[in-house]
């Protein structure tokens, strides 16, 4: 699959092309995982201070990307709620224990086991993707994946507003 990669972090205004086109592996998802055949992934300034180090991954190279969009292409053998051709999301929050206090009151972004989408683990800036069902999200056929992407909120989409 073709991906685009962040291999070191540099200053935006030196480096205006901070990001590599690669050929990889597609991923396979774990047992609790989706596969996601992306078709749009927006642009947050968490990228640029990923690229910059504000905010480093902790190994590069790295494929960027929190704002995904597209449909499931297979799942692992324990996924129950999602299926091959759902359309989904995935955000910031690509992982989290669902055990700890933070993540039993919905603040899983405190959770110390937490893992971000496109900077922790590999994002949406490839043609596919996994992450694990609980980290995935339904979204409305009232929404282009183009309006979904850049202005992806889980909570919003769930609603349809």
């Amino acid at each position: 699959m073709r991906a685009m990669i962040l291999q070191s972090l540099s200053d935006i205004g030196q480096n205006r092309e901070p990001l590599f086109m690669t050929e990889m592996p597609r991923p396979v998802p774990d047992d609790d995982e989706i596969l996601i055949k992306v078709t749009a992934c927006g642009v947050c300034h968490t990228e640029l201070d990923e690229i910059e180090g504000r905010t480093p991954p902790p190994r590069l190279p790295v494929i960027p990307g929190h704002q995904v969009v597209g449909r499931i292409e297979s799942t692992g053998k324990n996924v129950r709620n999602l299926n091959k051709g759902d359309r989904v999301g995935v955000a910031w929050i690509f992982s989290a224990c669902g055990k700890c206090e933070y993540c039993r009151n919905g603040l899983e972004n405190l959770c110390p086991e937490f893992k971000a989408t496109g900077r922790d683990a590999n994002g949406g800036y490839a043609e596919y993707m996994t992450v694990q069902e609980a980290f995935a999200y339904k979204i409305p056929e009232i929404f282009s994946d183009s309006q979904a992407a850049p202005s992806y909120a889980p909570e919003l989409l769930a609603t349809g507003q």
